[in-house]
């Protein structure tokens, strides 16, 4: 059986998501508490197939144990931005009432002239809790046919696992395509 390492909440929080409106059975997803902490679960896991959802910076982390790992570049939060776009993003924050509070993070001097990438990256950051919660809010406003590359490729290769009942299809790219492993 496969097992989804990730190194924090939001990221399986994100997966999850996107499994389910897949249609997909929930994967088996276990939060390693950042990149460092990969060693100390593969060490619990006996008879699993461990594969890894990682930052771009952390992923010699993942790389030196974990066969098959799959990077966001630089992290989850900037997949999902780039994968539903600003205007979508900002809609979300808009509907969960906090646009206010983010248009007040742009008028900060630190945050004047930054690339509004940067800004929503400094938002979801910058708060307790928000990291986490907004990983499922963007996972669900995503259209589909836009999944983030590495998120697309790790949710195929797990349905190219499961059993497939009679006329599903599932999609898998193997190799080490944008956002396959690496």
């Amino acid at each position: 059986m496969t097992v989804v390492l990730v190194e924090g909440v939001s990221d399986r929080i994100a997966l999850e998501t996107f499994a389910a409106r897949r249609g997909m059975p929930p994967p088996r997803i276990v939060v390693v508490g950042g990149s460092k902490g990969v060693r100390r679960i593969l060490a619990t896991l006996a008879d699993e197939h461990p594969v890894g959802l990682v930052d771009a910076g952390e992923r010699a982390d993942f790389e030196r144990d974990v066969a098959d790992v799959f990077v966001c570049d630089p992290d989850l939060e900037a997949e999902l931005v780039r994968a539903l776009g600003v205007a979508g993003v900002e809609a979300v924050i808009d509907a969960e009432g906090e646009l206010a509070s983010f248009r007040r993070l742009q008028r900060q001097p630190a945050q004047r002239g930054r690339a509004v990438e940067a800004q929503l990256a400094r938002f979801f950051g910058g708060r307790s809790g928000n990291k986490v919660r907004y990983a499922g809010l963007l996972a669900a406003a995503v259209p589909l046919d836009r999944i983030p590359p590495p998120l697309a490729a790790l949710l195929a290769s797990l349905e190219s696992e499961s059993p497939r009942t009679p006329g599903s299809a599932a999609a898998h790219s193997p190799g080490r395509g944008v956002g396959g492993p690496a």
